[in-house]
C-alpha cells in the first residue's frame, strides 16, 4: 500500500485473496471500468493473475484498449517485442514459484498426516483439560459464570456440553 500511495495513485483497491484464488470481484470490476488513458498500477507483476497465460492475455489486452500497466518492481509495460519476452518470462516465474509453494505444502501436509496426533485446521484454542474441566463446573455454576471464570465462550461450552453428552450416549 505505501509504495502505490508514494507513487500518487488517485485510488487504492485491495482484495485479501491469496494463494491460486482467481474468484476476485474487486479486480474485475476494476479491470472492467478501466479506459483509454488510464493507468492500472501494480505492485508485483504476479499481483496481475494467477498464471502465465492469464497475466499475458490480460497486459495485453489493457495495453490495447490505451490502459498504461505500471508495474512497480518493473516499470511501465507496453507490447513491444523485448517487453512482451520479459512480461511472459516473468509471469511464467511467477506461476511456477506458485506451482511450488502448493506443491511443498501439499507434500508437508501429507507427511503431517502420517503422525497420528494429526489434526487438520486450526489448532484448539484450549486444552482436553481445561474444556473438561469447565464443563465440570458447569454442574454447580452457570454458563456465564463459568465463562467468566475460564474465559472460555458459552457458546464454546454449549458446542462442547453437546459433544460430550454425544459421547456418552
Amino acid at each position: 500500500m505505501q509504495a502505490l500511495k508514494a507513487e500518487g495513485c488517485d485510488e487504492i483497491l485491495s482484495e485479501h485473496f491469496t494463494g491460486t484464488k482467481t474468484d476476485r470481484p474487486v479486480f474485475t470490476e476494476l479491470i472492467g471500468r478501466l479506459q483509454a488513458g488510464d493507468t492500472l498500477v501494480v505492485t508485483k507483476l504476479d499481483r496481475i493473475a494467477r498464471s502465465a497465460t492469464q497475466g499475458s492475455e490480460l497486459v495485453r489486452d489493457l495495453i490495447d484498449r490505451g490502459v498504461r500497466v505500471n508495474i512497480l518492481n518493473m516499470g511501465i509495460m507496453d507490447n513491444r517485442p523485448a517487453s512482451k519476452l520479459i512480461r511472459n518470462i516473468f509471469f511464467a516465474f511467477a506461476e511456477f514459484e506458485r506451482d511450488m509453494i502448493v506443491e511443498r505444502t501439499q507434500e508437508g501436509k501429507a507427511i503431517a498426516k502420517q503422525r497420528d496426533d494429526f489434526r487438520e485446521g486450526r489448532p484448539r484454542k484450549y486444552s482436553k483439560a481445561q474444556i473438561e474441566h469447565a464443563l465440570d463446573l458447569l454442574a454447580s455454576h452457570s454458563y456465564a459464570e463459568v465463562e467468566r471464570m475460564t474465559g472460555i465462550s458459552k457458546a464454546t461450552l454449549t458446542r462442547r456440553m453437546r459433544e460430550r453428552k454425544a459421547a456418552q450416549s
